[in-house]
């Protein structure tokens, strides 16, 4: 049985990453992807717990021959989702779940259409710049324009199959598992999954 894909992104500050480490430790069998990426490994992060750290002519290598779903470049520095890892997990039975932003999910979504794909709105445009401002050490004029790029990249919420909004955490949360969990039971899922459980139920008792 082939595993699901999800796909979670939102604009900077949300609190996507905090919403996708609470419901890993809610769910069982689903599985982050761990990103590659030609960045300096920081103190204290571990080869292929937190990236997979690897030389930039390797990931240009890579890229070549279509070894990531999707990838970017930031600031200099390569990240990208290898595309047979995420292969390996999926054809494992195992449910795959990346968290990126919306050009890498409109990348994965090219290649696989039947990903799920979960978009997370703020409750406001304030809550937003608090939370954008919530370190203290920026300018006015910077944080005014990590919210204008941020409201850009919320406009791109219709390309999504699933909107939650993060106004309280807890709920959201909630609601996230609940895509999750709706996506496996459709029937298509159950009837692979309990194939056999499905044909002696309906098996006729004469026989």
């Amino acid at each position: 049985m082939s595993g699901l894909l999800f796909v979670v992104s939102a604009a900077s500050g949300t609190g996507k990453t905090s919403l996708v480490k609470a419901l890993l430790d809610r769910t069982s069998n689903l599985h982050v992807s761990v990103s590659h990426t030609t960045r300096p490994q920081r103190q204290g992060e571990l080869d292929g717990v937190h990236y997979h750290f690897i030389p930039k002519e390797e990931f240009l290598t890579q890229i070549g021959q279509s070894g990531f779903i999707e990838y970017a470049e930031v600031f200099g520095n390569y990240y990208g989702t290898s595309q047979s890892k995420v292969q390996e997990q999926l054809q494992a039975g195992h449910d795959v779940l990346l968290e990126i932003d919306w050009q890498g999910a409109s990348q994965v979504r090219k290649l696989f259409p039947e990903s799920i794909q979960i978009f997370i709105l703020p409750p406001s445009q304030f809550d937003l710049r608090q939370r954008l401002s919530n370190r203290g050490t920026d300018s006015v004029e910077v944080i005014e324009h990590r919210l204008s790029c941020a409201i850009t990249d919320m406009q791109q919420y219709i390309n999504f199959d699933y909107v939650i909004i993060n106004d309280s955490f807890e709920r959201a949360v909630t609601e996230l598992e609940a895509v999750i969990t709706a996506n496996r039971l459709t029937l298509l899922q159950q009837a692979e999954q309990h194939r056999e459980l499905i044909s002696t139920l309906l098996m006729n008792s004469e026989q």
